[in-house]
Order: structure tokens, then C-alpha cells, then sequence
């Protein structure tokens, strides 16, 4: 137990992954290489998390992309835009590791195939220490994996086998979408999974009522999305005991890390807070730290406290 605010109390296993901190970035919000290197060390967080990257590379959606919901939440319908795994590696990660940022690589595909190719690009390379596998975003209509048990199972486990022996773990991105999330993360574990995230967006719409149309159909995340994610995170450290778990969604202060970590989880991700201020990674890592000392508890300690 600690009275003073220790970093050391942030520190926390994922699996068979230590990490110096439980705060990282989520896919999605802090770009492709070192683009927040500009507000704060990327080395001081547990991990940079990346856009998600395919086997080739996606322009991603057109038109109107991002839309600002009340409360500080947002919609977006990016399409997951990006290079193409084989490019970020030539182009982006070296600008990562040089910045002594722990990398988790996160892929995507159309289908399982194209999955397993993008994490066989990006495994083993210098600075990646885990593979993310978004098999959720609300974004590519028909591509929702994770909605069911048997989608997500078949993506976890043409990636599992693609990385068997590159000593890369596999962390499964979850949709709170999902009839019951449970069952699509007994899925993913049962095919090879080593880690859950939870969650992804929830798919939500914009309606522009002077134009009489809907006006964006995107994912909704920041803090409209937190009180889904703890209770995902919650069922499924209950149903999971023993699980590694990533909890992500509406993380906007200390306060929301530690309930999440509280209802299960070992390590989150700061989002969506990033784009209002993008020092929001490391404001609540500070935050965290201090709520944890005032509180004489630690990272570790507190995980799961609510779930058991």
C-alpha cells in the first residue's frame, strides 16, 4: 500500500504483459505514429494503441466524418481510414519506438483472412508488444464480427493461428453492440484470445431536422458510451474471473479509470477526451496515480474490487 503518489502504482499486467502504467491511448484517437509525442512523453504511458490498420491501404468514408454529441461525446464514421499495415511499419512505427512508446498494433479486414494477414505484418516488429483486433466498428456495414459468437470466433482464431510462436498476445476488441457480450468474449478467449477489450463504439445516428435527413450514422463514444463499458467490463469479469481485460469508453478522468478498473479491469484507454484536449492521456494517468494515493491502493489492488 501507498500513501504518496507513486507511479509505481499504476503498474500492471495484461496477461502475460507488464506495463510501467494502466493508462493508454485507444485506437482511433491519437493517429497512426507519434502525433502526441507533442504533448507528453509516450514512453511514461502503458501503451500507444494505434488506428486500426488493414492489409492494404482504405481512404476510409467520405463526406461529413465527425459530429460533436452534447456532454463532450462524439459520433464518427472515419471508415477506418489508413496506410496499410506493411506501410506504417516503414513509415510510422520506427517514429513510435524512437520515442520510447510500447506499441499495441491494431488490425482490421473484411474478412478473417485479411485480419490474419494484417497482424502477420505487424507481429514481431521492433516496439509492438500486443495486436488488437478490432472486429467491431460499427463503420463497415456487414463487417461487425463481433456481433456474433461465431464471427468472432472465426477472426480470433484465423489470427491466433496466424501469430502462433510470435510471442505477440492477441487482445480481441468487443462490440457493446453485441446481443450479450459475454458470449462473444467466451468466444474470443475459447479461440485463442489472450486479452479482451471492451468496449468499442455503439452505433448511434445524427439527424439534422432542418434538413429532414439523417445527416451521420457513426459510432458513439466518449462519455455517453462510460456507464456501457463499466458494466461490460463488469459481466464479464464476473463471468471471466481469471481474464485479462482492457476497459475503454468515456475515460475522460482519474475518477473513470478507477471504475473501471474497479469493475474488472487491469488497464484503460483514453479516447475520445483526447481530441478536446490532447494531454488527456497523461492528465488522467496523473489523476489515477493521485486517486490511488489518496486511497492507499494500487492499480492492481483495486482490479476487480467491485466484480468479486
Amino acid at each position: 500500500m501507498r500513501g504518496a503518489a507513486d507511479p509505481a502504482a499504476l503498474a500492471t499486467r495484461v496477461g502475460g504483459l507488464s506495463l510501467r502504467s494502466a493508462v493508454m491511448t485507444a485506437s482511433g484517437t491519437s493517429g497512426h505514429g507519434a502525433e502526441l509525442a507533442a504533448y507528453g512523453a509516450l514512453g511514461d504511458l502503458g501503451a500507444v494503441v494505434v488506428k486500426s490498420l488493414a492489409p492494404y491501404p482504405w481512404p476510409g468514408n467520405s463526406g461529413v466524418r465527425v459530429q460533436g454529441v452534447p456532454g463532450g461525446s462524439m459520433l464518427n464514421r472515419v471508415g477506418l481510414q489508413g496506410p496499410g499495415a506493411k506501410a506504417w511499419c516503414e513509415r510510422d512505427l520506427p517514429r513510435l519506438v524512437a520515442c520510447g512508446a510500447r506499441v499495441v498494433a491494431s488490425v482490421w479486414g473484411r474478412t478473417p483472412e485479411e485480419f490474419a494477414a494484417a497482424a502477420g505484418e505487424v507481429a514481431g516488429r521492433p516496439g509492438v508488444v500486443a495486436v488488437e483486433v478490432n472486429m467491431s466498428c460499427p463503420n463497415l456495414s456487414g463487417h461487425m464480427f463481433a456481433q456474433s459468437p461465431e464471427g468472432t470466433a472465426e477472426v480470433v482464431g484465423a489470427v491466433a493461428a496466424r501469430l502462433a510462436g510470435a510471442g505477440v498476445p492477441l487482445w480481441a476488441k468487443l462490440s457493446p453492440a453485441a446481443a450479450d457480450v459475454r458470449e462473444a468474449a467466451g468466444a474470443a478467449l475459447g479461440a485463442g484470445a489472450a486479452a479482451l477489450t471492451l468496449v468499442n463504439t455503439m452505433p448511434g445516428m445524427w439527424v439534422d431536422p432542418a434538413g429532414r435527413r439523417p445527416a451521420l450514422c457513426g459510432g458513439l463514444s466518449g462519455p455517453a458510451l462510460h456507464a456501457v463499458a463499466v458494466r461490460a467490463v463488469y459481466e464479464c469479469r464476473r463471468a471471466f474471473p481469471d481474464a485479462p481485460i482492457v476497459g475503454v469508453g468515456g475515460v475522460c478522468t482519474g475518477t473513470d479509470a478507477a471504475e473501471l478498473i474497479a469493475a474488472g479491469a487491469n488497464a484503460v484507454q483514453v479516447g475520445t477526451a483526447t481530441f478536446s484536449d490532447p494531454r488527456a492521456p497523461w492528465r488522467v494517468q496523473a489523476e489515477l496515480a493521485r486517486w490511488c494515493a489518496r486511497r492507499r491502493t494500487t492499480v492492481e489492488e483495486l482490479s476487480g474490487a467491485a466484480a468479486r
